[in-house]
């Protein structure tokens, strides 16, 4: 098994006995709306960290936050967020970019 695998599976297996620590299964903590509501909650919080200058340290902290709320829904939503990571990357590698009010995107650009 390669680092990258290795280490994901690391993760994977913490976030995974953070959960059964604390039940979360039981206990709605796994429920996918509530799940999203503390996504949004933690962007704002990586948000703040940018807009107020705080340290890069602190926008790590909440950036890790976000990761193991994105590893938690991906046990709760039962998929394979690995999988699903390569997946999408495999298909960004296959779009355009643009430059769109002087900053570059990525994306499925639809003629209109």
């Amino acid at each position: 098994m390669d680092d990258a695998r290795k280490n994901y599976d690391e993760m994977l297996a913490a976030v995974q006995a953070f959960h059964d620590k604390h039940q979360l299964s039981q206990h709605g903590g796994e429920d996918l709306p509530y799940r999203i509501a503390l996504m949004a909650e933690e962007l704002g919080e990586i948000s703040a960290c940018v807009t107020k200058g705080k340290t890069r340290e602190a926008l790590a902290e909440e950036c890790a936050d976000l990761l193991i709320l994105l590893i938690g829904t991906a046990i709760s939503g039962d998929f394979k967020l690995d999988e699903a990571f390569w997946n999408k990357m495999g298909q960004l590698g296959n779009r355009e970019s643009r430059i769109i009010e002087g900053r570059i995107r990525v994306s499925e650009f639809r003629e209109t």
